[in-house]
């Protein structure tokens, strides 16, 4: 039946989007419709970060700590060769007896060259993990959607998931305490 439920009414169906008054009601709902229920193509919008929603409708942990930290170490080595080169290879300049690579008056550099290139990793690399800038999703067409911002927790369960039937999938979103449920077009 999933795939006569992609469309209705002629038009491509993206998921059901359900309404929370409550950010418990949303956890409590996405912990029962992944891990009892089985629906894999989850997402929750709320106004603000809910500990353990991750955790609950199955979101894996984020890959941006392996980024920051490779591109960190790409800046402390790069800055290491760099400072090498420089004092030990192309100017080989003794000044107050030091050796040609001084490990203790480049600390500053390489720590600072770790720090400017971690930071950027980090900011691309959220942008890259989260698909931004993203002008248009289809959670967007939900009739409460600009209340997200404000006193709305919301439930998305999208059409693409192999348990999805939009008849079924809406009892089962207000059997478990959605205020309010919608079928989103795509």
């Amino acid at each position: 039946m999933h795939t006569d439920t992609a469309t209705m009414h002629g038009q491509s169906i993206y998921g059901v989007v359900a309404e929370f008054d409550r950010p418990e009601k949303l956890i409590s709902a996405g912990r029962k419709v992944h891990h009892e229920y089985g629906y894999t193509k989850l997402d929750a919008l709320s106004p603000f970060p809910l500990h353990g929603i991750d955790d609950a409708i199955g979101i894996p942990r984020s890959m941006l700590g392996y980024i920051v930290f490779v591109v960190g170490s790409v800046g402390l080595l790069g800055a290491m060769g760099l400072i090498y080169y420089a004092g030990a290879i192309s100017y080989k300049l003794v000044v107050g007896g030091k050796p040609l690579f001084a490990f203790e008056p480049s600390i500053p550099i390489m720590f600072e060259c770790t720090v400017l290139l971690g930071a950027f990793a980090a900011v691309f690399g959220m942008f890259a993990l989260n698909k931004l800038p993203q002008f248009y999703h289809p959670t967007m067409n939900y009739a409460g959607f600009p209340g997200v911002t404000n006193d709305r927790f919301l439930l998305v369960i999208e059409a693409c998931d192999p348990k999805f039937d939009i008849v079924d999938t809406q009892r089962l979103l207000e059997s478990l305490g959605a205020k309010k449920t919608e079928v989103v077009e795509a």
